[in-house]
């Protein structure tokens, strides 16, 4: 996996608000939590659900995503058009280095990420908060399996991976989502909820 960090805040750019940053494990439920999140808070202006850039076409399902080309992807992050840009499973992701224009203003930003460029996170985002979106195991399994797009073999080979420990210097909130998505999608909505209210 590679990673980049597009730029650090330049000095005078002051964001005010947070960027909170929703990782897991696949199978985890990260899109439909983020999705219930986005679909209480539609008429919020302050809370911005970022759109990522990746490698691979629009109506591939799953998220809601810009796709993109290999090439143009490159053409975006050389021209400063990523503020964080990494690559996972022969893909490349980006988020928008326009969602720093909404952070100056206060408001929060909510995008998938991955644990490993979360250190690529801070150095663009001075306010981070890290959301770890986790399910039992066999939960994880059937989740997989019903995607359809990996082997049995596949799926036990992600479960058997080690997860990589978080650096304790990040701003963590663990949510378990194995059961409905209301008890997950809660807890969710009540951390957005504190990060406005502290503002």
């Amino acid at each position: 996996m590679s990673l980049t960090s597009s730029d650090s805040p330049s000095p005078g750019l002051n964001l005010l608000g947070t960027m909170i940053v929703v990782v897991g494990p696949s199978g985890a439920g990260k899109d439909t939590l983020i999705d219930y999140a986005a679909e209480h808070l539609r008429d919020n202006p302050d809370v911005h659900f970022v759109r990522r850039v990746i490698t691979r076409d629009s109506d591939a399902g799953g998220e809601n995503h810009q796709g993109c080309t290999e090439e143009a992807f490159q053409r975006k992050k050389v021209a400063g058009e990523f503020c964080v840009s990494w690559s996972a499973h022969g893909l490349h992701y980006g988020i928008p280095a326009s969602v720093k224009e909404h952070l100056k203003t206060g408001g929060v930003a909510v995008a998938n990420g991955s644990r490993s460029a979360l250190p690529h996170f801070r150095s663009a985002f001075p306010s981070l908060k890290v959301v770890v979106v986790t399910a039992r195991p066999e939960i994880l399994s059937e989740r997989l399996a019903n995607r359809g797009r990996e082997s049995m073999a596949e799926i036990m080979g992600r479960l058997d991976r080690k997860v990589d420990a978080i650096c304790d210097s990040f701003d963590v909130t663990t949510i378990d989502n194995s059961g409905e998505i209301e008890e997950a999608g809660s807890a969710l909505l009540a951390l957005l909820q504190d990060c406005l209210s502290a503002r």
